[in-house]
């Protein structure tokens, strides 16, 4: 085996071993527990169930949120860790030292070195769910340290003229901001719209599956696309990538690269061509493939 990937999340804690050719070989999932304590004890089992069977092999935990580099301390929204030394305190439940980052950048890693990014130099992963992050990959190299903030789309602001021109909610984000584009954007974000637009409370599936009969729903998936055109804009405005990869729930609704590269297509300047947009290849695995290829990166550099 070369490594193992600790997926941690707000309802599952999974952990993949990988062979050499980076196919799962065993995994192993436990339901995420509600206190602090809790969590070290059960991501630590997972660690341990790990260790017996291949003593010593680079682990990677990709979870939600952010650690603080200065302080060490995480922010998250769906783990009870805001507040703790996170990444200290688990080296220290597990008795080894661990591989720590975000989850959206453990996506963009994978999908940057297995994936749907494979064939490109420069690629932003994106994931649209019930939040909106991701991370950026050059040369097959994570763009920033990964306990820093680059990756975190959601908390751009919306795009002002799109808010006024649709009389869209300015409210406060799970970040603490008001006006994220993530409040927009996620899944609960698109749900939003359709309540701002329509009046109707309606999930993403059946904005997704109405919009082609139901006028109402087209226009919100409409304005979710220019809105979602916007921040892709700003990608490329800002890094020209060669490609963006999408992935988290909203990425499984039919024909979205198509829509959404038409909107890019026309937000951007006349005549100038948009980065190409393309769906996440490894699907659940992504994640956890890319936090266990972090740590054997890690080991590999000493």
């Amino acid at each position: 085996m070369i490594a193992a990937g600790i997926d941690l999340g707000g309802t599952k804690i999974e952990a993949q071993v990988f062979d050499a050719d980076w196919n799962c070989a065993e995994k192993q999932r436990s339901a995420t527990p509600q206190t602090y304590a809790g969590l070290l004890t059960a991501v630590a089992a997972q660690v341990s169930w790990i260790e017996k069977s291949y003593p010593g092999l680079p682990i990677g935990v990709g979870a939600a949120g952010l650690i603080a580099p200065r302080t060490g301390l995480a922010l998250t929204a769906n783990l009870p860790a805001s507040g703790k030394p996170f990444p200290k305190d688990l080296a220290r439940a597990c008795g080894r030292a661990i591989t720590y980052l975000n989850d959206c950048r453990a996506f963009a890693l994978s999908e940057a070195i297995f994936g749907a990014g494979r064939p490109f130099r420069t690629m932003v992963g994106i994931v649209f769910g019930t939040g909106n992050g991701g991370g950026v990959v050059v040369d097959e190299q994570l763009l920033s340290p990964s306990l820093g903030v680059s990756g975190e789309f959601g908390h751009i602001y919306a795009p002002a003229h799109l808010v006024k021109a649709y009389d869209l909610p300015i409210i406060q984000c799970g970040c603490g901001r008001m006006g994220c584009i993530e409040t927009l954007v996620s899944g609960q974000g698109m749900s939003r719209l359709a309540q701002a637009l329509t009046g109707r409370s309606v999930p993403p599936a059946d904005i997704a599956t109405a919009r082609h009969n139901d006028p109402q729903m087209e226009k919100v998936w409409q304005v979710w696309c220019e809105i979602v055109a916007e921040q892709f804009l700003a990608f490329d405005y800002i890094l020209n990538p060669d490609v963006i990869v999408l992935g988290g729930g909203l990425s499984n609704i039919s024909g979205i690269c198509n829509d959404l590269s038409a909107a890019l297509q026309n937000a951007q300047f006349k005549d100038f061509p948009i980065p190409k947009l393309l769906l996440a290849q490894g699907g659940d695995v992504s994640g956890v493939r890319g936090a266990a290829y972090a740590a054997w990166q890690e080991a590999q550099n000493g």
